[in-house]
């Protein structure tokens, strides 16, 4: 008998600090998954905003380059009609410049005086149009060159957009890491306090086959503080909460003040139905209420409210998933859970 409960004794020693370290790790690759999706979240909208953006002006910079596309030709056209002109201006005026000559040579030739003014009349004409063309063309030169202007100055916002959305990636990375380290020291910090809260609290309560650590919480039996399908506490319960306030009280003491730290009671019971004369309606409802009647005590003995927290499971979570009598048992429980709030 004695080298049995020194054996259990000796494993109660090793398995909370192998729990602590098993759950710090959880905690910690939880933390992490949860920044990353943050960061992520954050970077999706702060792209999803520079990629409308940078849209928008890829848009704009195609319907310019249409239009300066168009300018050109246009101009080109109109350069190839100035040339035509030009080519049947110097035709005219060579033809003019061979009637003069003819026209000086012979005086029998000033009856062609009426057809040289025609000629001239027609060289006027092309001129004027001549004149019109390259006003038109200098006119198109302008447009052209205002609409380089503003295809440059897009590409330039452009060019500042997207370096600004490299330098929010950059600050998001850099924000996430940051946050990553403070956060990670924060559950460091916490686990420390949860181990030494458990350990406090092993010793203050003892070595009770109905008291026990489980994974990151401290487990009672439901019959340490209720009678079966009862939620008022049992006068021994009361002792033993007594025992836990003032644990409670003392690390509220000795967290500091910027850990957000919450101490969550769950109530769990088993899977056999209540009976038809109980005051509630299922075992969710009588869950709830134990972890509720053990916050209230806790907070008639000091423990602050803001640093407590009641939840109900009811028979959706065993831990034993067996049917025996003893199976139930241990799923009948009160759970205690040192967390983040």
């Amino acid at each position: 008998m004695a080298l049995s409960r020194f054996r259990r004794d000796s494993g109660m020693n090793y398995w909370p600090g192998f729990v602590d370290a098993l759950s710090t790790l959880v905690l910690s690759v939880i933390f992490l998954l949860t920044v990353f999706m943050v960061a992520q979240f954050f970077l999706s909208q702060e792209v999803a905003g520079k990629d409308t953006a940078l849209a928008r002006l890829n848009a704009q910079i195609a319907r310019l380059s249409q239009l300066l596309s168009l300018e050109q030709t246009g101009k080109a056209s109109l350069q190839d009609e100035v040339a035509t002109l030009r080519a049947s201006l110097t035709t005219a005026e060579s033809e003019r410049d061979r009637l003069r000559a003819a026209t000086s040579q012979s005086p029998a030739a000033a009856a062609g005086a009426g057809g040289n003014d025609k000629l001239n009349t027609q060289l006027d004409l092309e001129k004027a149009a001549t004149a019109r063309a390259v006003a038109q063309i200098e006119n198109l030169n302008e447009q052209i060159g205002a609409l380089r202007r503003q295809i440059a100055a897009l590409e330039e916002a452009l060019g500042a957009s997207e370096k600004k959305e490299s330098a929010s990636q950059l600050r998001i990375a850099d924000l996430g890491q940051r946050l990553n380290v403070a956060l990670a020291q924060r559950v460091q910090e916490l686990s420390r306090y949860r181990s030494d809260f458990f350990g406090t609290l092993r010793g203050i309560l003892g070595d009770r086959p109905d008291i026990r650590i489980v994974g990151d919480r401290f487990v009672f039996q439901s019959e340490v503080f209720f009678d079966s399908g009862a939620a008022t506490l049992r006068p021994d319960g009361r002792a033993e909460l007594d025992k836990l306030a003032g644990a409670v009280i003392a690390l509220e003491k000795q967290i500091p003040s910027d850990i957000n730290w919450v101490l969550r009671v769950d109530g769990h019971t088993d899977i056999r139905p209540l009976a038809a004369t109980s005051p509630f309606k299922s075992n969710w409802d009588l869950s709830a209420a134990r972890a509720i009647s053990v916050v209230q005590y806790l907070i008639s003995k000091g423990v602050s409210p803001a640093r407590l927290a009641a939840a109900g499971f009811g028979e959706f979570q065993p831990i034993d998933p067996g049917t025996s009598e003893q199976a139930l048992a241990h799923n009948r429980r009160i759970e205690l859970k040192l967390t983040e709030r």
